[in-house]
């Protein structure tokens, strides 16, 4: 039953995005002119796209392995340039067939405290359009499609279409970063809340191995997506695509990106290597935890050597002098008796204390 009404809320689901928006173009007209649409199928776009010198097209998939072929294929790219992408044979995520090129670059989201996930983002280059394609949770376009008129209005019709190309390449690189580096800040706001399980001795340790595990996973997820975006940018900077500009200005901007890139990244080192001096008190405390444990274990021992000590003797004393002595010199004897045991409690007492310190039984006192 359970699993009948997951399939029906999946189904629901997917009929309530299929009347959404999901296709969203704007593009510069001949005239000079900006212009936006959002639509609900791809193939509404092609009209917008054919009579523009440049457009930037987004698309929302429910899953971008499987519905990319179809709309990509709308929009005229090829099937074996977006299975190239997807399937990763090329490492760099990146692919270049002169006439058509695209890179695949990742989507870092940091849902809640350490739940860091990583989706992709296609990017699809062809003579006169730039198309992004995401899945449902990785919305993150929705600022760019806002000011995308506003945007469209800065590219100069005479300028190369190269240089247009690269301008919207770059503004949406641009913008995947800046949406990126967010997560870094929620990995920091719920690693502010590992630091006051740390100041506290009465947090369990269990709790605090967990907590510091699942920080150290976030971050490492968090810097692989970051090195791959690096490794995505670096090959635009020098892997000389015909659909890209040469323009000195423009390689300095994405230079400005691959940069920017690496601060994140070392950041994001400098935060693993607090979690490492993290992990160290943590040791540092657990040991010293364990040596105020052992101290009064030895102190224990000391204690009951002594005591120990104080029983056994009298005790073998009186052994000795026992019954045979008083039948034999009487009730006289008694008072000697008594002095014996209670001088051999003492000194035997005394002896045991000298000796336990003299081993180094007897834990030293603090300062």
């Amino acid at each position: 039953m359970e699993a009948l009404v997951k399939e029906l809320k999946k189904k629901v689901s997917k009929v309530i995005l299929s009347l959404e928006q999901r296709g969203f173009v704007v593009a510069l007209q001949k005239n000079g002119k900006p212009v936006e649409k959002e639509v609900r199928f791809p193939q509404d776009l092609r009209e917008v796209v054919d009579k523009s010198l440049v457009a930037w097209v987004d698309y929302i998939v429910d899953d971008i392995y499987q519905d990319s072929y179809d709309v990509a294929k709308e929009l005229g790219f090829s099937e074996q340039l977006v299975h190239s992408l997807l399937s990763r044979s090329s490492e760099s995520g990146y692919e270049d067939f002169d006439t058509e090129m695209g890179v695949l670059v990742p989507i870092i989201m940091a849902t809640k405290e350490f739940d860091v996930k990583i989706e992709y983002l296609l990017i699809l280059i062809r003579e006169n359009l730039i198309m992004t394609i995401h899945g449902t949770k990785a919305t993150r376009f929705f600022r760019l499609r806002r000011y995308g008129k506003i945007f469209m209005r800065k590219i100069k019709p005479k300028m190369a279409k190269q240089d247009r190309l690269t301008l919207i390449l770059i503004r949406i690189l641009d913008e995947n970063n800046t949406r990126n580096f967010d997560a870094l800040r929620r990995i920091e706001a719920a690693a502010d809340r590992v630091s006051e399980l740390l100041s506290s001795t009465k947090t369990p340790r269990e709790k605090i191995s967990a907590e510091i595990h699942r920080m150290k996973h976030a971050l490492m997820v968090y810097m692989d997506g970051l090195w791959e975006t690096l490794d995505v940018i670096n090959t635009l900077r020098y892997g000389d695509p015909e659909l890209l500009s040469d323009n000195q200005r423009l390689l300095e901007r994405i230079g400005a990106l691959a940069i920017e890139t690496n601060y994140q990244i070392e950041l994001a080192e400098h935060m693993s290597g607090v979690l490492a001096s993290g992990l160290e008190v943590m040791q540092s405390i657990y040991n010293n935890q364990l040596q105020i444990l052992n101290n009064k274990l030895a102190l224990l021992v000391s204690y009951l050597t002594v005591i120990g000590t104080a029983v056994l003797v009298p005790n073998t004393i009186a052994t000795i002098f026992g019954v045979p002595f008083f039948e034999m010199l009487g009730p006289e004897f008694l008072p000697i008796y008594l002095a014996i045991i209670v001088v051999s409690t003492v000194v035997s007492v005394a002896l045991a204390w000298w000796w336990v310190q003299k081993s180094g039984l007897m834990p030293e006192k603090p300062d």
